[in-house]
């Protein structure tokens, strides 16, 4: 059985870690680099940054962040958030990144995910994808959820998956923040039809809902943030339960 993995996320506005309520309402959440080395110590198995206000002139800020954090973990993180270029992820990868998102920018221009994964390998290129659920469709959102496409969520995964992404890390934006648990039933559609890992993203509230990801949402990693930001749930706990659910993760 292949082990199940967890994911803290740390969104970044600011040079700060910051955590809303259906992709709003952010508040305060602590310093990046400090929390990804307790993070790191605590088990998580790998860390996502996400710098949900980047811009192009900040690129440079989010390289130094990056930098900073790879002098602190010894596990693999993703970083993402305005990456456009080949440009874009040599410079996060030389300042010690593990792999990158990219979200809207694909959505833009489908070409960039060849492009970066002829460069770099699938197996450091993520596509996140946000959607919501209206009137019973998925729908991909853009810009932080903000702007919505015609994009269904299961074609374009599908073409995301063609283009040769290694992971796909899937927000759902209705269950974002809630506490109410992931969208398990549209992961389990989502990693019955595809051959790639499927990184379930927007919903943890309990320990439980992490044993249901991966059961019934048959997700490959559950990722989360204030659960862990404000320590209403432990990473070791968490892992234990896990364990005790029957369910493979690293300890």
């Amino acid at each position: 059985m292949l082990t199940k993995r967890i994911i803290p996320c740390l969104d970044i506005k600011n040079g700060r870690t910051v955590k809303g309520i259906n992709f709003v309402d952010l508040r305060d959440a602590g310093d990046p680099v400090e929390l990804a080395k307790i993070y790191a110590e605590a088990g998580a198995d790998e860390l996502v940054f996400l710098d949900i206000s980047a811009t192009e002139e900040r690129r440079r800020t989010l390289a130094d962040l990056v930098y900073h954090v790879a002098e602190k973990v010894n596990i693999p993180f993703t970083v993402g958030g305005g990456i456009s270029s080949v440009k874009d992820v040599d410079i996060l990868l030389q300042n010690g990144a593990d792999k990158v998102s990219i979200n809207s920018s694909a959505v833009k221009n489908p070409q960039l995910i060849n492009d970066l994964v002829a460069k770099f390998g699938s197996q450091c290129i993520v596509v996140a994808i946000d959607a919501k659920q209206i009137d019973g469709e998925w729908i991909v959102h853009l810009v932080g959820g903000k702007v919505p496409t015609e994009l269904n969520l299961f074609d374009w995964a599908k073409e995301v998956e063609r283009r040769g992404a290694g992971e796909i890390l899937f927000t759902s934006m209705n269950n974002d923040g809630t506490k109410n648990g992931f969208a398990n039933e549209a992961l389990a559609k989502l990693s019955t039809e595809l051959n790639i890992p499927i990184i379930a993203s927007g919903g943890a509230g309990t320990m439980e809902h992490f044993t249901d990801t991966f059961v019934e949402g048959k997700a490959d990693a559950a990722l989360a943030a204030s659960v862990f930001h404000f320590k209403e749930i432990e990473i070791i706990d968490l892992k234990k339960e896990l364990r005790r659910n029957g369910i493979s993760v690293r300890i």
